[in-house]
């Protein structure tokens, strides 16, 4: 049968820079585990920007492309070398002063349209930015990888079928459904071949090194393993701190052979091991392309993708798929964008190690290269951002009655214990500029993060007013 035809609309605009771009998917083409393959064609559109003065038809059979909309946040836009707001440092200033920022805050205000630091308070000095940090892991992630990239899960078989084998990909997105719908399509393969009875073995080798975080086990992070289901979660929930199994790829091995048993299968306990030399895939599952996943880490600011991410950065540069191999991975990767990263440590891709350092000045440069019309493919670290009052971890940040609800958009950080707090996003100013901003601080005082995550929001807010 032939494959449906995707008809892809995409409209285009551009703003000082911000160049975003939106692709949808009008018919669906043939499943995968019970996902639609026409999502790579959606992460392929990342990298385009639509209308007849944009692309092509890559169908020659296709409509010819609408007309391109017009700039619809030309309002944005500012004079190129329009002088700085004499006001913008004397309004920021007495807000970094904020003792419950801590002793020594930085900061880095950028404007995306010129490249021009309007606004500089030690913005070159390393300091430890928390989750903020997931914008470097992602800025990697999105260049290292290409756009359709997906991550799969596979049972591989011999020809006999008889001896299976779960391969864990990396997938940090794996849940119960999408593992029940890879025993379908496993135990329907078997069939297929007259098995009723399967030895089971899972191979979670993809990652390397030690699978605890070196800030040990924590509610916050499962072990950092290239096989689990639900991010080793054990409470149900899809997002935050919450008890952790111990063995995640074993208990994903352990629900698959349940699930295999369920079908009607006889399954031998599993055990972890390789397949044979000459297993091949007998079905799979893969994730949601890379841009979908890389949102989802930073709105939710979800460390198990960030690690499961960072690592398939090094895999990707040829590097151990380690905590070490991301500490040489993610800066080579930030090097190739011509991002000033001397001085920083990526030690994690999560932001929950005290030892990691960046500094604002790299945390605006980095959202500004997401902004250019030339880096499409890092335009999910912008579309990712949560937006104050609405969504992930600003959505109960800000408020009704705030004047930047809705309109900030920003990666938070924090990390109570330590006294760290951090916040990097975008903004539009009053006079049309778009932003980015980085505010970071260390030896923040008390247990309690309020205090300074208000000062840190007083700041975005501030931004908009010039």
């Amino acid at each position: 049968m032939p494959r449906p035809k995707t008809w892809q609309l995409t409209a285009g605009a551009a703003a000082v820079g911000l160049a975003l771009s939106a692709g949808s998917v009008a018919l669906a083409g043939p499943w995968d585990s019970g996902q639609r393959t026409a999502e790579r064609e959606r992460a392929a559109s990342w990298g385009t920007r639509g209308g007849a003065h944009h692309q092509s038809p890559m169908d020659p059979e296709a409509p010819a492309p609408a007309p391109s909309a017009p700039g619809v946040l030309a309002a944005l836009g500012t004079p190129g070398g329009a002088p700085v707001p004499a006001a913008l440092p004397a309004a920021l200033a007495p807000l970094l002063a904020d003792p419950a920022l801590g002793p020594h805050p930085a900061a880095s205000v950028l404007d995306t349209a010129t490249g021009q630091e309007v606004y500089a308070v030690g913005a070159d000095a390393p300091m430890t930015p928390a989750s903020t940090v997931k914008i470097a892991t992602a800025a990697a992630a999105l260049t290292a990888l290409p756009p359709d990239h997906r991550f799969t899960t596979t049972v591989v078989a011999p020809a006999d079928g008889g001896a299976l084998t779960l391969v864990g990909g990396g997938d940090p997105t794996l849940d119960k459904a999408r593992l029940a719908a890879l025993a379908d399509d496993t135990a329907r393969a078997l069939r297929a071949r007259s098995v009723a009875s399967v030895q089971l073995a899972y191979d979670a080798s993809l990652f390397s090194g030690s699978a605890v975080h070196p800030i040990g086990p924590n509610e916050n992070l499962a072990p950092v393993v290239a096989l689990m289901t639900d991010e080793g979660r054990l409470d149900g929930s899809d997002s935050g701190p919450a008890s952790r199994t111990t063995d995640p790829a074993g208990d994903t091995a352990r629900a698959f052979a349940r699930l295999l048993r369920a079908r009607g299968l006889t399954v031998a306990d599993p055990a972890p091991g390789g397949g044979p030399a000459d297993a091949k895939a007998l079905a799979s599952t893969v994730s949601a392309p890379l841009p979908a996943i890389v949102e989802r880490m930073l709105t939710n600011s979800d460390n198990d993708i960030a690690e499961a991410l960072a690592r398939h950065t090094a895999l990707a540069l040829h590097k151990a798929g380690s905590f070490d191999g991301v500490a040489e991975a993610v800066p080579a990767q930030l090097a190739k964008l011509q991002l000033p990263w001397n001085g920083s440590v990526f030690a994690d891709g999560s932001g929950l190690d005290r030892t990691d350092r960046v500094t604002a000045g790299l945390l605006t440069r980095l959202l500004a290269k997401a902004g250019d019309p030339g880096r499409p493919e890092l335009r999910p670290i912008l579309t990712g951002l949560p937006v104050a009052g609405f969504t992930g971890t600003l959505g109960t940040r800000y408020g009704a009655a705030s004047a930047a609800t809705g309109l900030v958009r920003a990666k938070t950080g924090t990390l109570a214990g330590a006294g760290v707090n951090t916040l990097a996003g975008t903004v539009v100013g009053a006079d049309g500029r778009l932003l980015a901003f980085a505010f970071l601080s260390t030896g923040t005082p008390g247990a309690d993060p309020a205090p300074a995550q208000r000062a840190l929001d007083r700041l975005a807010t501030r931004l908009l007013e010039h």
